[in-house]
């Protein structure tokens, strides 16, 4: 593929809010997981909750979209001066030549959880101050989105499950390379709710303690929220870019609903594919920034995939130990994350984990490592086989 430069981008979750507070976290190996304090939920797990969100307020000519997912989302665009990046790049091209590629799990469901406790008592009726289109619908999202930051460019919401925010960025580079676009916002949100929370846990999914991926002890995923964005360019049209889009691979396993293929088929693929968009060998990634959800077999099928492409080589970790498991959200914050590494010469290691499991081969990383980044692959694998693998390099 062509490259595309990431011009700007931002970031918030349980880590704080922008690229310096994430990158501090990062540096001290500091975990945002907290034990579950949220809304009315009685389970015994750990949380990566974005702190203040409840006191955000969203842009009075844009209130009708007022939710949790859509402040995170604002809080988000307001992050990093992520907003007024793309207020120059909207000089520069016109608003309707910038598109909004962004992606979301469970959107603004926790506004319905919410109204559901409000329904009329005789009738059942949801109450008249809901509105499902501006909150929980998922589209409401890319709305919210393109409203705010005054485009009016192709917009669509992908929703795969935990891959979501990371196949935005084929969506946007699929539509660059066909000329509809001059550049593209991507990334996406997924804000904390009842519905994840009770469902991953009547999946026997969640973690009691804080997750500890590829640890030998390893007992679930914790569930987070957070928000990203980045804004692609055509590579010779923006200058002093913070990294570039290399490559994208993707692939669907369909091997079961909720459990990954046990060798990793289509996590390799996915692997494969974006080395080859990117035009890369194996040994040309410096770190890879793993799926690394917790689970006992989420966890040995990704390894077994890593480990059969990149030996024990390549250094790789997984920073859900610190963020929380961000469905939605993990492509583009783990995106962000490797691009943080690619600019601070930093290979995160894995908050939380403890003893790696002996049973897994790939070169897992613990603590920190110092060394050059030039090239980083990002993996995001979703419910029912919905992989994305994504190659970030230097940008100059």
């Amino acid at each position: 593929m062509q490259p595309l430069a990431i011009s700007r981008y931002s970031v918030v979750n349980c880590l704080g809010a922008g690229s310096q507070a994430v990158t501090g976290a990062i540096r001290e190996r500091r975990s945002g997981l907290a034990p579950c304090d949220f809304e009315t939920v009685a389970l015994e797990t750990w949380i990566g909750r974005v702190a203040g969100l409840e006191q955000v307020r969203i842009r009075s000519d844009l209130a009708v979209y007022d939710c949790r997912n859509n402040r995170l989302a604002q809080l988000g665009l307001e992050t990093d001066g992520f907003a007024g990046a793309v207020a120059a790049a909207r000089e520069r091209y016109g608003a309707a030549r910038i598109g909004v590629f962004v992606g979301t799990s469970t959107s603004g469901i926790l506004e319905t959880e919410l109204a559901y406790r409000r329904r009329d008592p005789t009738s059942g009726a949801l109450p008249p101050d809901f509105r499902y289109a501006e909150t929980h619908n998922t589209f409401s999202l890319a709305d919210f989105v393109r409203r705010y930051l005054s485009l009016e460019g192709p917009a669509c919401v992908v929703s795969s499950a935990c891959s979501s925010t990371a196949k935005v960025f084929g969506n946007a580079a699929r539509m660059i390379a066909a000329g509809i676009c001059d550049a593209a916002v991507v990334g996406g949100v997924d804000s904390l709710c009842l519905t994840t929370l009770y469902g991953f846990h009547s999946l026997e999914l969640t973690a009691r303690g804080p997750c500890r991926p590829f640890d030998a002890e390893r007992d679930g995923i914790s569930i987070g929220e957070g928000a990203g964005f980045a804004l692609l360019e055509r590579k010779p049209a923006a200058v002093g870019a913070a990294a570039v889009l290399l490559g994208i691979g993707e692939s669907s396993d369909a091997y079961h609903m909720s459990t990954p293929h046990p060798e990793g088929l289509g996590a390799k693929l996915a692997m494969t594919r974006a080395l080859e968009s990117a035009g890369l060998g194996l040994s040309e990634v410096d770190y890879v920034n793993l799926h690394g959800t917790g689970t006992r077999t989420n966890d040995a099928a990704e390894d077994r995939a890593v480990a059969d492409l990149f030996y024990a080589v390549t250094p790789c970790s997984s920073t859900k130990g610190a963020t929380g498991h961000l469905l939605g959200a993990a492509g583009i914050t783990e995106a962000i994350i490797c691009i943080l590494a690619i600019g601070h010469d930093i290979m995160p290691g894995s908050a939380n984990t403890r003893v790696v499991d002996p049973a897994l081969g790939c070169n897992y990383l613990v603590a920190n490592r110092e060394g050059r980044v030039r090239r980083a692959l990002s993996n995001s694998f979703g419910f029912g086989g919905s992989n994305c693998s994504l190659v970030l390099g230097a940008a100059a």
